[in-house]
């Protein structure tokens, strides 16, 4: 017997879940939440907050080590590698606690167990795996209008390179290691491989990166893109691009890939540990998709524009629905679905003006088109660029290898897309995100005043660059 019905019943409290159940309870929506595992789901517990805090630490740790550059004096500095975990776990709890205390607040039910979607408007949630917070419903059958799936996604497994938690790694052996392994090999240069091959190498491994595609950051503008490529061969990290890991051999404490490059040739790299970021698969498997008709897509669920599947009530958002597997992407999302279902004046997301984020060293962001893309669409564009060398502030914090690439379209001067590389480039994408939210011209951005000295400048005189006004170049 149910027993409860709800307006809204999700699947999942990952950034998509959670956010899409406190706006639900703000919109009057009798809405709960089913969990299985974590609380707050991947990113605060093993993805986006606990990397990012191994990432601070190994900043600190190079600021520290180049103490020297700043007119500084420290000596005998060191890793405590598990001091560096334990401080990132700690804030993953933090986090997760948070998103608690968030359901809570908003009067939001959670029931803590695994999901099976038995008929549309029923959902059954068996005994919890893992123990849940204090106060969740029992497990049991629901009820539930309109049912949304927020179940996420996981690391995608190779055939032959399948991960063992010893040797092998995906990225949650990689966010909370034992030791730091003197030499590392990671499948794969998305942001998630990069951003721990810049964790491993501040930490004192030495880092090869394989990548399959002929750029490192695929989805990134290839001008950025090469950069990135510089930079991190300056640090000493080796990348091999075009090439793949056909085959792994394990040792005791070690193992040994073959390597196969498009040129034919093959080479085997010897390392301590091998991290797998060869991207992620939806986690659609047991919900009762099949059952009820569910379409899927390349292991995602299949959605429109507001997130509605082809069956009436069901609804699927973040990783699970597709790509860009981005929490920020997530939470859109789950706003976006309740308000269409709450008969709210909902807008399909607009992908481009998605901003992607990787927290390597240096930073990179992007929104919109690349350059290339741009010319396959058969925009006429002007191109800006500024280099961070030319930025007062940027040389002042120490931080004088970076760049700001516009790409305008020429006829029109929209704001079609905007690339950086360099220190806290990550905070400064917004501001071309609500640009082209607003459909900023290259007028507008070209009289709004930065201010001074700021890194933010270099957005400006990335602008101005491209109609030939930049000041200082």
């Amino acid at each position: 017997m149910s027993q409860t019905t709800y307006d809204i019943l999700i699947i999942g409290s990952g950034p998509g879940g959670y956010v899409a159940a406190i706006r639900a309870a703000q919109l009057g929506l009798k809405v709960g939440v089913v969990e299985r595992q974590y609380m707050g789901g991947i990113c605060p517990n093993w993805g986006c907050i606990p990397a990012k805090a191994l990432l601070r630490s190994a900043e600190i740790f190079h600021y520290i080590e180049h103490a020297k550059d700043y007119g500084l004096v420290a000596e005998k500095v060191g890793v405590d590698i598990a001091g560096v975990v334990k401080r990132s776990r700690g804030i993953a709890a933090q986090m997760s606690g948070g998103v608690g205390f968030l359901l809570k607040k908003n009067k939001v039910d959670v029931i803590w167990g695994p999901a099976t979607i038995t008929a549309p408007g029923k959902v059954s949630v068996a005994a919890p795996v893992e123990p849940g917070p204090k106060g969740t419903l029992p497990p049991g059958d629901y009820a539930a209008k309109n049912i949304i799936i927020a179940t996420g996604a996981r690391p995608r497994v190779l055939p032959g390179i399948e991960p063992d938690k010893k040797l092998i790694w995906t990225y949650f052996e990689a966010l909370a290691p034992a030791s730091v392994p003197k030499s590392l090999l990671i499948m794969g240069s998305g942001a998630i491989g990069v951003e721990f091959a810049s964790f491993y190498k501040a930490m004192g491994s030495d880092v090869t990166i394989v990548e399959l595609l002929p750029q490192i950051l695929p989805v990134e503008d290839e001008e950025i893109a090469d950069l990135a490529r510089k930079r991190f061969e300056k640090q000493g990290i080796r990348i091999l691009t075009g090439a793949k890991v056909s085959k792994v051999a394990k040792g005791t404490d070690n193992v040994t890939a073959t390597v196969e490059t498009a040129d034919g040739n093959s080479q085997t790299i010897t390392a301590d540990r091998l991290i797998a970021a060869v991207g992620v698969v939806g986690n659609i498997e047991n919900l009762g998709l099949e059952k009820i008709g569910v379409k899927t897509d390349r292991g995602c669920v299949a959605i429109d524009g507001l997130c509605r599947t082809n069956v009436p009530g069901i609804y699927a958002i973040g990783d699970v629905a597709g790509p860009p597997m981005l929490a920020h992407k997530a939470e859109h999302e789950g706003v976006i679905c309740v308000e269409a279902i709450a008969g709210k004046h909902a807008h399909p997301m607009n992908k481009l003006e998605i901003p992607g984020c990787t927290y390597c060293m240096p930073q990179v962001a992007s929104v919109g088109l690349t350059e290339k893309k741009a010319k396959e669409a058969g925009y006429e564009i002007k191109v800006g660029r500024f280099p961070f060398i030319g930025n007062g502030k940027a040389v002042a914090l120490g931080e004088p290898d970076g760049l700001v690439k516009t790409v305008f379209d020429a006829k029109t001067g929209q704001l079609l897309g905007a690339h950086l590389i360099g220190a806290e480039v990550t905070e400064l994408i917004q501001g071309f995100v609500i640009a082209m939210n607003l459909e900023t011209t290259e007028e507008e951005l070209i009289n709004t005043i930065f201010p001074h000295p700021t890194v933010s400048e270099t957005m400006h005189e990335s602008v101005l660059a491209a109609y030939g006004r930049a000041i200082h170049m």
